[in-house]
């Protein structure tokens, strides 16, 4: 169980920390929420205390991790899938599975190939929620500024595509 103040991580919404510990009732069920604090995009969720391994809740990821993350956009293979059905499912899969190796991989990809021939808006909209993903993380364990990162990460891709 985590405590208040503890900076946690929801595959689909980012990293956030845990502003207090409630209690509600649902349809007659009482059950014990995290109220999770996102600072990417000032969001607040309610996460069920008792689905948080299934959900696939965990830790934010230290510094170290955080910096081979940023220097793995340079190596990592991007994908060229051009049939945007498999490009769309796999995209999703790699976000929903809370892998940021893989998060990684979406951005990068999705960069890419908005940066040669431009993105639908699905494909816009999951690279929003990729990059939200790892921001809001890569902000809690570098303890930096949200744009600072921002802005340093598309110079570290554009810097790959050369």
């Amino acid at each position: 169980m985590y405590s208040i103040g503890d900076k946690i991580v929801h595959p689909m919404h980012g990293a956030g920390t845990i502003e207090s510990i409630t209690t509600q009732t649902v349809n007659g069920n009482t059950l014990e929420y995290y109220i999770l604090k996102l600072p990417t995009n000032n969001m607040t969720i309610m996460v069920p205390v008792a689905t948080c391994e299934k959900i696939g809740i965990r830790g934010v990821i230290g510094r170290e991790r955080a910096n081979e993350l940023i220097s793995l956009f340079s190596t990592i293979d991007i994908d060229l899938d051009t049939n945007w059905n498999k490009r769309h499912r796999d995209n999703v899969a790699r976000i929903k599975s809370g892998d940021l190796d893989e998060v990684v991989r979406v951005i990068k990809s999705l960069t890419y190939r908005d940066f040669k021939n431009g993105l639908s808006t699905g494909e816009r909209k999951i690279l929003h929620s990729a990059k939200q993903i790892l921001l809001s993380e890569l902000v809690l364990a570098l303890e930096k500024d949200y744009n600072e990162i921002d802005t340093y990460l598309d110079s570290v891709m554009t810097e790959s595509f050369k």
